[in-house]
């Protein structure tokens, strides 16, 4: 499952297809993850940790530019066409070779989409600049949305929570502070996703957990940890093995 792209990752990461922690690289398509000091065995050869996910992403995805591309209308707000392109271009075809895969049209349309798509990437460079000025600007930092981590759909408006929004759903839900036990669990899904989102804070990022001490922090929350623990995997924000011996924060 696609991890979300959210509007912090680095260029460079979606460039690469993988993130790192510090102990960890995960691939960004799916729930594969290297350990950082692990060697990996690939045929004759040993790999370390960034190398071995280096070549997951391209064996199991083609590369990132593929796997980014898969992401559809959606994700990369390109048209069938266009993502279709860039596709062609990014394996080396020509105009000439293009032309008939892209159903027999003229080569100057053919120009003409690469023209677009180069006007495209202008055009997303001064919004990235415009929404990073806002970001600096006097705006109320409160109208600002929280990031909503895991694989959660970033883009989902049902979860767009401003911070003044989540500060006033965790007191209601914390009535002995946010560092407290919860008062209750919300049954609405937007406030659920706000709490879950709070109670991942009480998690190391880092680091891989294993029943018990998922249960011994869930504790510091609910008596029923059973229940936060299912929420906090099908929502996507905790990651587990099969097994359930080891859990860690998508």
């Amino acid at each position: 499952m696609t991890r979300p792209i959210n509007d912090t990752m680095p260029l460079d990461q979606l460039v690469a297809g993988y993130t790192g922690t510090d102990t960890t690289y995960d691939c960004l398509f799916c729930d594969e993850t290297t350990r950082k000091g692990h060697v990996y065995p690939q045929g004759e050869d040993y790999l370390e940790a960034e190398l071995a996910m280096k070549r997951h992403v391209a064996a199991a995805h083609g590369s990132s530019f593929h796997a980014l591309l898969a992401l559809g209308k959606k994700g990369t707000g390109l048209s069938d066409t266009q993502r279709a392109l860039l596709g062609h271009l990014y394996d080396g075809l020509t105009d000439k070779e293009i032309q008939p895969l892209a159903g027999g049209v003229s080569l100057s349309t053919l120009r003409n989409h690469r023209f677009q798509l180069r006007e495209k990437a202008r055009q997303a460079k001064v919004f990235l600049a415009l929404m990073e000025l806002l970001e600096r600007s006097d705006q109320d930092p409160g109208a600002h949305f929280i990031e909503i981590p895991g694989k959660l759909s970033a883009d989902d408006e049902r979860f767009a929570i401003t911070r003044a929004e989540f500060k006033k759903i965790i007191g209601v839900h914390f009535t002995d502070g946010p560092d407290g036990m919860m008062s209750r669990f919300p049954k609405k899904q937007k406030r659920k996703v706000a709490v879950l989102v709070h109670i991942l804070q009480r998690f190391d990022g880092s680091r891989r957990y294993d029943q018990t001490e998922v249960n011994e922090i869930l504790a510091t929350v609910s008596e029923d940890h059973t229940t936060l623990c299912r929420y906090l995997v099908d929502y996507g924000f905790l990651g587990r093995t099969r097994d359930g011996s080891e859990y860690w924060v998508e």
